[in-house]
């Protein structure tokens, strides 16, 4: 129930950040604050979500997954990502399509400048290499993972940590070798996906910079 009792202490912080919020006590019209709040709970959902898919995606490609690799062994580290890599690219593109959502609602595209135009054409790039690599990459990556790993355990190698032994093993097995430029190659193909998604999502963060007012 931990998780629980940390969401639902986040969901009480927002709400009261909501209640005590300077337009919550406006003075204006009802049509007028109708719309005003609708345009403000679309930018608190952009920015949360944003921020959410930015810093969990910053968080696993460059700290996360690299701290795992060089602690657990090679088998159970792959094991992990393969439960793991799911939920992060199903959250981030989550994540993304509220903020193309919101984005896109705030900033019609016939009214929309064309620096908007670019911003929303980001988020759409981010969103769709999440959904590339949720949908496509990730799926192929793991069953070539699972097939290598049985190959790897009748050579009694995947317990130590790093690639030193399957590098070794490798040079004297084909079908290991073979297993390895395909692995190779898909999950090249997803670490493309995942950083061109970061880079979008970075592209972002600049605009966000340019809007704010501290």
């Amino acid at each position: 129930m931990g998780w629980l009792t940390r969401f639902l202490g986040a969901v009480a912080f927002l709400a009261v950040g909501v209640i005590f919020s300077p337009e919550t006590f406006g003075s204006k019209s009802d049509g007028e604050n109708s719309t005003s709040k609708l345009a403000i709970y679309l930018k608190l959902a952009h920015l949360l979500c944003y921020s959410t898919a930015f810093g969990t995606a910053l968080w696993v490609t460059f700290i996360g997954g690299i701290i795992m690799f060089k602690n657990l062994p090679r088998h159970q580290f792959g094991n992990l990502q393969s439960k793991m890599f799911p939920a992060y690219f199903s959250m981030v593109g989550i994540c993304c399509a509220v903020s193309v959502g919101s984005f896109a609602y705030l900033h019609p595209w016939k009214s929309s400048s064309t620096t908007e135009k670019y911003q929303l054409g980001f988020l759409l790039s981010a969103f769709a290499f999440n959904l590339a690599n949720l949908l496509v990459f990730t799926p192929m990556t793991i069953e070539m993972m699972k097939q290598r790993h049985k190959v790897e355990r009748e050579s009694n190698i995947g317990e130590e940590v790093g690639w030193s032994k399957n590098v070794e093993v490798a040079k004297v097995n084909p079908k290991l070798k073979a297993m390895n430029k395909k692995f190779g190659m898909i999950h090249g193909l997803s670490s493309l996906a995942n950083i061109m998604s970061f880079g979008s999502l970075a592209m972002h963060s600049w605009y966000l910079a340019g809007k704010l007012n501290l």
